[in-house]
């Protein structure tokens, strides 16, 4: 007697387009540059100090980099450092954040959503994937949530096999 069972993928029939935040994970070298090693006794920092600094550092050394400038001392930095940091970096790297290097991840994700063009999942059934070899900020799925709810059809997050729904359009 011969049994032939037939093994239906129900996941490939069931419609559902997944599409993977990582997709928009910019890539290039990542620095934090860290104000707290031009503070004076890692406390206060030196306006004719720090000018010099800036002006005598090779700002080079961040060409074609993605830079987040912060301060991780407990020290009262005025906003015209960061600014001439800012200045000084601009002509160099692609990209300058206040902040850490998740908010630099950050930015960077919701710059590359924002220019996704979603008309392509119009009325379609979207898993958002939930997992990969890229971490990918929760702020990434936020905005892609904000950008899909309006042409989905629904909306959920995960793997096709288990997902989590999100949103349903109640036709």
């Amino acid at each position: 007697m011969e049994i032939q069972e037939n093994i239906i993928n129900k996941v490939a029939q069931s419609g559902l387009v997944t599409l993977d935040p990582a997709q928009f994970y910019t890539p290039g070298e990542r620095v934090v540059y860290d104000i707290k090693d031009n503070l004076f006794h890692g406390l206060i920092l030196k306006e004719k100090d720090f000018r010099e600094f800036v002006k005598n550092h090779d700002w080079s050394l961040y060409q074609d980099k993605y830079v987040a400038v912060t301060c991780t001392a407990d020290a009262i930095v005025p906003a015209w450092a960061y600014m001439l940091l800012a200045n000084r970096l601009a002509p160099y790297a692609k990209q300058v954040v206040f902040g850490d290097a998740d908010v630099l991840e950050t930015v960077l994700f919701v710059k590359a959503v924002a220019s996704f063009d979603v008309e392509q999942y119009r009325d379609q059934r979207i898993v958002l994937k939930g997992c990969g070899d890229v971490p990918v900020p929760v702020s990434a799925y936020v905005e892609l949530t904000q950008k899909l709810t309006p042409v989905a059809k629904s909306l959920m997050f995960g793997e096709p096999c288990s997902t989590v729904p999100i949103y349903k359009r109640k036709d």
